[in-house]
C-alpha cells in the first residue's frame, strides 16, 4: 500500500472506524452520546464537545489548504467555540465532523508520494507528511482524553 493510502487509512481508523491502536475511535465514542454528557464540565478539563470541536477545527483548516486555500487556522482559536446547547446542534456537529474527516482522508489518498514531501504552505510547518501524521497523533491524544472524561462523567453519575 502506498504511503498516502496508509495515512488515509490510519486517519480513518482514529476518527471514523478503527480499533487497532486505541480499541476505539472518535465516531464510536461520540455517536449516540447526548449533548448534556459531552458538554459536562469536570473541574478545569475541556469538555468532550470542545475536544471534538478542536480536532474538527484542525481537520477543516487542513482541508482548506488541500482545496488550494491559505492556512488560516490559529492555535489561539483552536478551543474557542460557541457552546452546544441542544442535541440537534450536537448531531449536526457530528455530521459535519464525519463529513469533513472523510473529505480529509480522500484528499490524503489523492496525494502523490512526492507531494507528501513538499512543504505544507511554508517551510516552518514541515512537510505534508509531517502535518498529516501529526493530525493522526493529535487525534489519538485527544481521543484518549475523551475516553477518560467519559469514564469520569459516568462514574460521577453513579
Amino acid at each position: 500500500m502506498k504511503t498516502p493510502h496508509q495515512l488515509a487509512s490510519r486517519f480513518r481508523e482514529v476518527i471514523l472506524n478503527g480499533t487497532w491502536v486505541a480499541n476505539t475511535n472518535f465516531k464510536a465514542q461520540l455517536s449516540g452520546t447526548d449533548y448534556k454528557t459531552v458538554t459536562t464540565a469536570l473541574s478545569d478539563l475541556n469538555t468532550i464537545a470542545v475536544l471534538a470541536q478542536h480536532i474538527r477545527y484542525y481537520i477543516n483548516g487542513i482541508n482548506q489548504v488541500f482545496k488550494g486555500g491559505p492556512l488560516a487556522i490559529k492555535d489561539k482559536y483552536s478551543f474557542d467555540f460557541p457552546p452546544i446547547t441542544s442535541q440537534e446542534q450536537w448531531e449536526n456537529f457530528l455530521d459535519t465532523f464525519w463529513n469533513d474527516s472523510e473529505i480529509f482522508a480522500n484528499y490524503v489518498e489523492q496525494l502523490s508520494e512526492e507531494q507528501l514531501q513538499h512543504y505544507f504552505t511554508d517551510e516552518k510547518y514541515g512537510t505534508y507528511y509531517r502535518n498529516i501524521d501529526g493530525m493522526i497523533e493529535h487525534s489519538y491524544y485527544h481521543l484518549g482524553q475523551i475516553v477518560l472524561i467519559k469514564k469520569l462523567i459516568s462514574a460521577n453519575k453513579k
